[in-house]
């Protein structure tokens, strides 16, 4: 359940943008959201701060672009998203006694301090990486073109930056006992 309530307002945001257009796709993504959250706060009795952060941009963001009518708004949203993200782990470096990643993996997982670092680091800048790319391309390309962007390209680099994390992670993993 958890996976498809991450997802469901980008898919609601695609299926939208195909059958209608960007403005009809931005308030849908918006009650989305909203949804999105309060089915998060029914089930969980909480909410994490980027939720609410992702919430509190996407009522301003998507706000801004059907107010003023102006595209550029919501597609500015991606990039701040993940630029706070990145600036999120990136200060996580310097603040602290754990980076971001540690405290998120730390329970699971038993790494020497500078490979957390390194690998904090490498998430800060996957997400500030993307924030770039995505104003590469909502200034290069279609509106279609970025909405196909937002919806497939950013969760597949997403997959495979995860995917490339585990196996540099793999021969830090722990040992399990087999039975004979």
């Amino acid at each position: 359940m958890k996976p498809f309530l991450e997802f469901f307002p980008i898919i609601l945001f695609f299926i939208a943008y195909k059958l209608y257009n960007i403005y009809i796709a931005t308030a849908v993504v918006i009650a989305a959201t909203v949804v999105q959250v309060a089915i998060y706060w029914l089930m969980y009795r909480k909410v994490e701060t980027m939720q609410w952060i992702t919430l509190g941009l996407i009522l301003v963001m998507g706000g801004a672009t059907l107010y003023l009518q102006d595209e550029q708004f919501i597609k500015w949203k991606l990039t701040i998203i993940e630029w706070l993200f990145g600036g999120a782990f990136l200060a996580s470096q310097f603040i602290g006694p754990k980076t971001f990643i540690e405290r998120m993996m730390g329970a699971n997982l038993e790494l020497p301090m500078h490979i957390w670092k390194r690998l904090n680091l490498s998430w800060a800048s996957f997400f500030i990486g993307v924030g770039f790319l995505n104003l590469y391309v909502m200034n290069n390309f279609s509106t279609d073109d970025w909405v196909n962007f937002k919806t497939f390209v950013v969760p597949g680099l997403m997959a495979v930056f995860i995917v490339i994390q585990m196996v540099f992670l793999y021969k830090y993993a722990p040992e399990t006992e087999t039975k004979e």
